[in-house]
């Protein structure tokens, strides 16, 4: 079996291009989570997002073109011969929103088809790949598939991309399900009430160590072990018992063969939401007990990107091994009372190679991801 390498990644977000630039907002402290001009917010239960500056609503087209521009820019080329997994929840959403307040007929480019020949076509792709949608955790378990094909030999290279944007269509959604919160989102904070929104897009180019070696690619990370599990509980609401998490966690640490003493951090989903924090809580509670390692989330500087949050967050935790320190988490003023001592807004020192990234969506559905620092 192929050791599996992540060798470049390509971030767009509410601060900034680049994960550079996105690794120094969040260790500045920075959040991207202001009130939303894109759409009138006055029936909804919040009007905050955190949205890609720059952005500008097309009369035709959607505003996901100029994000996906946006991320081959950061990426810049790879070869023809790479498979390719989208991950995005609602793709070119806001085109199905234009058509139905013109009253025309609903375009066919509002299919997932028609975007996947598109990224094929930009990335300069010989395969057209396929979409994966788990919701929440899609660029998570988009990298787990990628990552499971190289690893029993059936390819050399998976290209990861995951896209999603701030919709009215979305964000109408969320609020009909009480789940918006009116202030910016406060990830296991005592005093959380819900979820602020957020749009990205990321790129994640996995390979073989042979490939990688041939290609002269850095490792920046590898992925040392992952896990997936549905919880079956719900539509929308995690199992309050955490078993999903807790059996993904435990195929990851399982696969990699990692004692849960060598996990340096984790990288928590922290949506805000006051179910999801205590279910993630729990899990790691079960896990690491008393040993429980720092952990943080950065959903209170980016939101919730949806269907690119997981890629985003695996290219932070690569950088958080390299640097060997995790950004606070903003939002999270006064740590509830399971969370205290280990969750704070402010960045922390860790020291080890292995770091722990979970996602978890509706649907029940929850992805775990191990990485090993790289030999950079």
């Amino acid at each position: 079996m192929s050791r599996v390498v992540l060798t470049r990644i390509a971030t767009v977000t509410a601060l900034g291009d680049g994960l550079g630039t996105l690794w120094q907002g969040l260790l500045a402290g920075q959040s991207g989570i202001a009130p939303i001009k894109r759409f009138d917010c006055n029936n909804y239960l919040s009007g905050l997002g955190a949205c890609i500056d720059g952005l500008a609503t097309p009369t035709e087209g959607s505003l996901l073109d100029a994000v996906l521009d946006r991320v081959v820019n950061e990426m810049g080329e790879v070869p023809p011969d790479c498979r390719l997994l989208v991950a995005s929840t609602k793709g070119e959403i806001d085109r199905l929103e234009n058509a139905c307040r013109r009253g025309e007929k609903i375009p066919q480019a509002v299919l997932f088809e028609p975007l996947l020949e598109k990224i094929a076509r930009r990335f300069k792709l010989s395969g057209r790949g396929m979409n994966i949608n788990a919701a929440c955790a899609s660029s998570t378990i988009a990298l787990i598939k990628g990552a499971s094909l190289i690893s029993g030999g059936h390819a050399e290279m998976v290209l990861v991309l995951g896209l999603d944007i701030l919709s009215e269509f979305v964000f109408s959604g969320f609020s009909a399900l009480q789940a918006l919160s009116p202030d910016a989102c406060r990830p296991f904070d005592c005093h959380r009430n819900g979820l602020t929104l957020g749009e990205a897009g990321v790129a994640l180019l996995l390979m073989s160590e042979e490939r990688a070696r041939q290609s002269g690619e850095i490792p920046m990370a590898f992925v040392a072990g992952w896990g997936a599990a549905n919880d079956a509980h719900h539509v929308t609401a995690p199992a309050r018992d955490a078993n999903g998490l807790i059996l993904s966690i435990r195929q990851a640490l399982k696969k990699a063969d990692v004692g849960v003493d060598r996990v340096a951090a984790i990288n928590a989903h922290g949506t805000g939401t006051v179910y999801n924090d205590a279910m993630e809580l729990k899990a790691f509670k079960a896990i690491f007990g008393n040993g429980l390692p720092p952990v943080h989330g950065v959903k209170g500087s980016l939101g919730h990107c949806l269907g690119a949050s997981g890629g985003v967050e695996i290219g932070i935790a690569c950088r958080a091994l390299q640097e060997q320190k995790i950004p606070g988490t903003i939002g999270c003023w006064e740590a509830e009372d399971e969370a205290q001592g280990m969750i704070g807004a402010s960045a922390q020192s860790i020291d080890g190679e292995y770091l722990l990234c979970c996602n978890s969506g509706f649907g029940g559905v929850n992805g775990a991801v191990l990485l090993r620092k790289g030999d950079s």
